[in-house]
């Protein structure tokens, strides 16, 4: 039997609740340095709901993992249907005050770099540039047999035209990109195959159960040993894809501050956790650093 992901753990009850105190944070971005590790939490008020938190997307879905994805054909054909359809959401997301603060911050050359464990692309589109994508980013596609790259939009092009009229109404997006929809709903939803071999098509996401590069892994590393401390906004760190980054920092003496609204499985290794909202919260600081936030919409 396949075990599935395990995603949960206890919060250090002995540990002090959050702050809504802001100086850390700033004294941080004040002498410059600051690594940035972001996780779902900071694409909320982009709409892109997080796994965790008040109705976080497990309550109602397991990630799909690499020994699923590759195991057989129909369950390629369930997260091709619904990512497709998921594409769709995240295509229509946009940064907001969180990212475009980041962005801001990098501006000002106040950042050594951004790590994110999202997938979405948000960071970027807000115009930060030193963007390390730690499981990848569902703009690209990858294929298994020959490992060509694609960009996302000419396969959601292929899969359009070979499933006319396919609209289903799903019950909600995940962070991953992956739609939640009945397997009535999927129907014999057609799946592509790399138009270069006719191999796998998979995106070049890190899926749970596989593993991030190890020459991206030892990046990050660097990234952390350069850094005079380390932000973490919006990652509940429950994965040690994010928290070793963090442990490393604390074992180095560096601070690490954390901005999440709910505890963290990091809190125990840092100076503060701030609860508040990522995107006020960024924002306040900016304001304080004198730095504009710019917002897109209103250009």
């Amino acid at each position: 039997m396949r075990m599935r992901p395990t995603l949960s753990w206890t919060p250090d009850e002995d540990l002090p609740p959050g702050t809504k105190d802001l100086e850390p944070v700033f004294d941080a971005l004040s002498a410059g340095g600051v690594l940035v590790l972001s996780g779902a939490g900071i694409s909320t008020e982009s709409g892109i709901p997080d796994y965790r938190g008040e109705g976080g997307s497990l309550s109602r879905h397991t990630p799909m993992t690499y020994q699923d994805f590759t195991a057989g054909a129909q369950a390629r054909r369930r997260y091709w249907a619904r990512s497709h359809l998921g594409w769709r959401t995240f295509g229509r997301a946009r940064p907001n005050a969180g990212h475009r603060s980041v962005a801001a911050f990098e501006r000002n050359g106040l950042l050594r770099g951004v790590i994110t464990q999202n997938v979405d692309g948000l960071h970027q589109a807000a115009g930060s540039e030193g963007v390390v994508e730690l499981h990848g980013g569902l703009d690209r596609v990858v294929c298994l047999s020959c490992g060509a790259f694609s960009p996302r939009r000419e396969l959601a092009q292929r899969l359009e035209a070979a499933n006319p009229g396919f609209e289903p109404v799903a019950a909600g997006v995940n962070p991953d990109g992956d739609a939640d929809l009945t397997d009535e709903q999927i129907g014999d939803f057609r799946v592509m195959p790399c138009d270069v071999c006719d191999g796998i098509l998979k995106p070049d996401v890190v899926f749970f159960g596989e593993a991030v590069p190890p020459a991206r892994v030892e990046h990050c590393r660097e990234l952390v040993r350069e850094a005079s401390s380390l932000l973490v906004l919006g990652s509940s760190l429950t994965v040690m894809s994010g928290l070793r980054f963090v442990r490393q920092a604390a074992q180095a003496g560096k601070p690490v501050l954390i901005v999440n609204q709910d505890p963290t499985r990091g809190d125990r290794n840092a100076v503060a956790r701030v609860a508040l909202p990522l995107g006020a919260a960024l924002t306040t600081v900016a304001t304080r650093l004198g730095i504009p936030v710019d917002d897109p919409a209103s250009a």
